[in-house]
């Protein structure tokens, strides 16, 4: 799903307007009035860009991605600067009928607000006319789909406890998901603000996690994020639309055909502890080098690792403790691989805390099989990893991604009905 901008001559014309009154305050009006008349008297025209033109930075505020299609968006689309995921819990009183009321109004507001237009009850039309790449993706959860009567899929359900984990509630589950994601975080805000709006009245607020990567036109499109650890995250993720990805991602067979399994988890990263540790303890940790994300081995980021590589001592390069030999599974004989999307976040730490940070990741990750492909990695990494210092799980949820739908369809009909 590539990004489009269908009103980039109305934006051009907009754009020419306001530097032709900006130029007129700074001239002044009569210096501005002689120009202009001497141009229309003379016939000039200017063939080369002014310097201020060719300045002018590139504009995302129109960019559009599809809402309608096989799929939905906000997964096989690059993933953009900011997100906001959003977990609620159906009221009491909505049945069925309440459920599809409540899928149809957030499509209608999705589908009309990825296009740049506001949603039908919105007060503040002027900021849904740049949606940036805005996307919205609904996740199920187990809750919705009794609500619902229909049967739960056996992998719709919490995972299982873990050693490192460390949930809160205030972070954990959920009947509904909403990932809303752009280039712009007042475009984010805003899309949220009018679907939580349109859901009050079925759902209450069970928790919201805003997540960043980097602003657009900072790295060249494709660079794998890095964290706040420093390391690039996402290198062994396949490639977007590809049939690699089709076969990680998608889900084949059965209600969800088209869809996918999601795992959310809110992991907090020791910061001020990762300061401690100097570069060579931080790359034995992950297995990469934290520059380039190659493997110790040697190579690029997308180098194969040689994980029957030792040293001089007779020690495997890449540890047997290190992330990246446990996420891969080398030393039980398997290999699983899933899709990471995720995002970092940032707040203020507890007031008076001693620690200068309270950071850390939303881990995202979209796989087709969730417990033939996402529970035996972190089952490997629960039982060692040494980035287990660092981190812990604070918060945990699982969601059912529907199929796309088509114009005049609602997100998650083809499951509910």
């Amino acid at each position: 799903m590539t990004p489009q901008d269908p009103s980039a001559s109305r934006l051009g014309r907009r754009h020419l307007l306001r530097a032709g009154s900006l130029g007129v305050g700074a001239l002044g009006v009569g210096a501005a009035s002689i120009g202009v008349d001497r141009a229309l008297r003379d016939g000039e025209r200017t063939t080369a860009p002014s310097s201020a033109a060719a300045a002018a930075p590139s504009l995302h505020g129109g960019a559009t991605v599809p809402f309608h299609g096989e799929h939905q968006a906000g997964i096989s689309t690059p993933a953009p600067a900011a997100a906001t995921f959003v977990s609620l819990d159906l009221r009491e009183e909505v049945d069925r009928e309440g459920v599809l009321r409540l899928l149809r109004l957030l499509t209608d507001d999705a589908a009309r607000l990825t296009r740049g237009e506001p949603a039908l009850a919105d007060t503040e039309p002027e900021m849904a006319a740049e949606p940036a790449a805005l996307t919205v993706t609904l996740g199920i959860g187990p809750g919705l789909m009794e609500r619902a009567e229909r049967p739960v899929p056996e992998w719709l359900v919490p995972l299982p406890a873990f050693g490192i984990d460390q949930l809160e509630d205030r972070f954990s589950g959920g009947d509904l998901l909403l990932q809303i994601a752009a280039e712009d975080p007042l475009t984010v805000s805003h899309a949220a603000r009018m679907l939580l709006k349109d859901a009050r009245a079925f759902t209450r607020v069970r928790w919201v996690q805003p997540g960043f990567r980097r602003s657009p036109g900072t790295q060249a499109p494709g660079t794998t994020m890095r964290n706040l650890f420093g390391q690039l995250d996402g290198s062994a993720n396949a490639t977007l639309d590809s049939e690699h990805f089709s076969r990680v991602v998608w889900i084949q067979e059965g209600p969800f055909a088209g869809g996918t399994s999601m795992v959310i988890r809110r992991i907090r990263m020791d910061l001020d502890g990762w300061d401690e540790a100097d570069r060579t303890a931080r790359e034995q940790a992950t297995g990469t080098r934290l520059d380039s994300g190659a493997p110790l081995t040697g190579g690029t980021e997308t180098s194969p690792a040689d994980f029957e590589q030792v040293s001089v001592n007779g020690f495997p390069v890449i540890g047997e403790f290190s992330h990246m030999r446990r996420a891969r599974g080398i030393d039980e004989g398997e290999h699983q691989e899933i899709f990471r999307r995720p995002y970092n976040y940032d707040i203020a730490p507890p007031a008076g805390s001693e620690t200068i940070s309270a950071a850390g990741q939303i881990f995202v990750s979209f796989q087709a099989d969730l417990l033939g492909q996402f529970l035996p990695i972190q089952q490997r990494l629960d039982a060692l990893d040494l980035l287990n210092q660092w981190t812990a799980p604070i918060g945990s949820a699982v969601f059912a991604i529907p199929p796309g739908c088509a114009e005049g369809e609602f997100l998650g009909e083809a499951v509910l009905r």
